[in-house]
């Protein structure tokens, strides 16, 4: 069974069972903890840890993942076994609050032997140690003896606190051709089961709502439906290397076998990253793919192989996976544009790096290069790690890793800020409540309101002194906190009818809204105050946010339709917005769009504010931001017939009141990504 036919069956099955289908979320998750979407639940998170609310009982998906930064790193195992994938699709379903262990269980087994009809012989079961239920389960419905595990592996948690709960898997038997038990048993499901909530001394609370949180890796599946025990031995894979051996020139061979499996996996990593808006970089995310790109470069050239490769190779990515992932196509064009200008950069990078290290390879002794040797590769030719080893494992020497790490660690703690943020400060506060932000599109009448938190000096204190510059929690605010590109409001807290705080902005951490400011009196933890925004701030900020949304129309109009939001900054009567587009834009199509904004402007079409379904939205025609996840109701910006978006964020009701708009500056940020920074209202007049 082929890849495309397994998503289909998987994907047909759980629909048969009352599920939801849902598409991939991005690669880009929306959680600063995680670099990428590392594990199919990543998108799921604030339903399954019940901060968000369920949009359907039951889901199903299959969803594009990354392991290759961070904590999640199987980068360095990736050719050398037939498993291991910085990229890789999660077959999921998910239970929020419906079914539970019986409903799991019974559709994992249905599906494993009576669908794909794989031998029960073959199928081993585990479950906790302290999950009598599951395992009774499995006796009724698969005569099997789960063999019962501890909580390593066993128990799933969020963290310390919080929801958790046992899980039961399902393991493969590749039979007694492998001596080692990890290869010879693989497991291909997981059912993690959300039971309880955890407190600070270890008691189990039975959670209200209880889910389940499942896990399969479709590249497992089909080497086993293949009849093949090296996932890169399957369709996709030999499809992807057969294309490599065309470009390359080169025949696959026991010897070079990694190369061409290390060229098949990231040419994945990297189409499908670039396709969802990461832009390779020095930091972050970006950094992650431009390293994972310049690895497959160098095993090109152990090929043999000189020149463009990955960005040659992305054609026969669409082919095998475009039909599922129809964003592969769609955004092929600026995809193969940006990874040939990194396959050229690095060509470059490439050359000068091996000159250094023509000069300092013959110095070396003991057949170890010196570790600051090696960080300068990395600094300054931007060479990983892994390349400088690669290239000195041909030469039979290795790298002083330990006196890289302290160069490494020497160099962060040079360019450590002085400041120490905050965000991981609140994040820490993991018993204090959401703050209600339903009043956020509220006027500036003042709002009663209770202080929760106060953070001073990166302490959580109980009362600050007038002139401290604090950060504080309400638990409720009509303040609207940065988010979607908006920057937040201003304004001031007030208590018994005197100011009390200046707020200079209002932020968000997850679903807490912080205020920004300093204390004009004293303040403590439980104060009665009570928040008023800045009428005239909110005002100029959502006048600029409903240009932001005539800008992307006018652009789409002026230049095409295949242009796509990559960022924005919303601020008072001032916008920054990045798109995808492969060229500079004229002086002709600045100004035509620059004119076609103020016309809808000066037309005072009316601007429609609406919640709905997200099924009546996509009817509607509302465009959605690139690699956003959405729940179930939205809302929905209309201006006029000119502009329908997907928005949180606060707008004006007739574009008249936008008043006027001046673009300002059009520039290159990256391959295939252009910003526009704009004025708008007063400043722009």
């Amino acid at each position: 069974m082929k890849y495309n036919d397994i998503r289909k069956v998987f994907l047909d099955y759980f629909e048969s069972h009352g599920h939801k289908i849902v598409p991939s979320a991005s690669l880009i998750p929306n959680d600063p903890t995680l670099l990428f979407t590392v594990a199919g639940m990543v998108p799921w998170k604030g339903i399954l840890q019940g901060t968000e609310p369920a949009f359907a009982p039951r889901v199903a998906d299959v969803q594009k993942c990354i392991r290759a930064g961070g904590k999640h790193n199987d980068l360095d195992e990736v050719g050398f076994d037939g498993r291991h994938h910085t990229f890789f699709e999660m077959l999921g379903n998910w239970s929020f609050g419906d079914y539970f262990k019986d409903g799991a269980i019974e559709m994992s087994w249905d599906l494993l032997t009576n669908v794909l009809k794989l031998d029960p012989a073959r199928l081993r079961v585990t479950t906790h140690e302290s999950d009598e239920e599951s395992t009774e389960i499995w006796r009724r419905v698969a005569g099997k003896e789960a063999i019962r595990m501890g909580d390593k592996d066993n128990w799933w948690s969020a963290g310390d606190t919080g929801p958790c709960g046992p899980c039961t898997e399902i393991f493969y038997d590749f039979g007694d051709q492998f001596d080692n038990e990890d290869d010879r048993w693989v497991e291909v499901w997981n059912d993690v089961f959300m039971q309880y909530d955890r407190d600070a001394n270890g008691n189990l609370t039975p959670l209200p709502k209880q889910n389940v949180d499942t896990g399969a890796g479709l590249e497992r599946w089909a080497a086993i439906l293949q009849g093949k025990v090296d996932n890169y031995d399957t369709d996709l894979f030999t499809n992807l290397i057969n294309a490599t051996q065309d470009v390359v020139g080169v025949k696959r061979t026991d010897e070079n076998t990694p190369s061409f499996k290390v060229i098949a996996d990231h040419l994945r990593a990297v189409g499908f990253a670039i396709a969802d808006g990461v832009i390779p970089s020095n930091t972050d995310r970006g950094y992650v793919i431009r390293r994972i790109l310049r690895r497959a470069m160098r095993h090109g050239q152990i090929l043999g192989h000189r020149g463009a490769l990955l960005s040659k190779l992305y054609p026969a990515l669409v082919t095998e996976m475009g039909d599922a992932y129809p964003e592969l196509a769609r955004e092929q064009s600026r995809v193969v544009e940006i990874i040939q200008n990194e396959e050229n950069a690095f060509a470059d990078l490439l050359q000068n790096g091996m000159k250094l290290l023509d000069v300092e390879i013959p110095r070396v002794q003991n057949g170890v290069l010196p570790g600051e040797i090696a960080f300068k590769l990395f600094d300054t030719y931007g060479f990983p790690l892994d390349l400088t080893q690669m290239i000195l494992r041909d030469k039979n020497m290795d790298v002083d890793v330990a006196g890289f790490e302290r160069a490494m660690a020497e160099q962060k703690e040079r360019s450590r800020a002085n400041t120490k943020g905050t965000r991981t400060l609140w994040e820490s506060q993991t018993d204090l409540p959401a703050t209600d932000d339903s009043y956020k599109y509220a006027p500036d009448e003042n709002l009663n309101s209770t202080v929760l938190a106060i953070l001073h000096n990166g302490e959580f204190v109980q009362s600050a002194k007038s002139g401290d510059e604090v950060e504080i929690a309400l638990d409720k605010t009509n303040f609207y906190g940065t988010q979607g590109g908006q920057v937040g409001d201003a304004g001031e807290i007030t208590r018994d009818g005197a100011t009390v705080m200046t707020v200079t902005e209002a932020a968000r951490v997850d679903n807490i809204v912080i205020h920004k400011g300093v204390l004009t009196d004293d303040l403590s933890v439980g104060d009665a105050v009570k928040t008023k925004i800045n009428g005239n701030t909110r005002m100029q900020t959502a006048r600029a946010h409903t240009a932001t949304h005539l800008l992307q129309a006018a652009l789409r109009h002026v230049l095409n339709e295949d242009v796509e939001q990559r960022g924005s900054k919303v601020s008072p009567d001032s916008v920054r917005f990045d798109f995808s587009f492969g060229r500079a834009m004229t002086a002709e199509e600045k100004q035509a769009v620059e004119d076609l904004v103020n016309k809808w402007i000066a037309s005072d079409m009316p601007v429609s504010h609406e919640e709905m379904s997200i099924d009546d939205a996509k009817k509607r025609g509302a465009m959605a931001l690139f690699g956003e996840k959405y729940g179930d109701t939205v809302k929905v910006i209309s201006a006029g017939d000119v502009s329908c978006e997907l928005c949180g964020g606060t707008h004006v009701y007739h574009t008249g009141e936008i008043l006027h708009a001046r673009i300002n500056k059009e520039k290159s940020i990256s391959s295939g990504i252009r910003r526009i920074t704009m004025s708008v209202g007063t400043l722009a007049e």
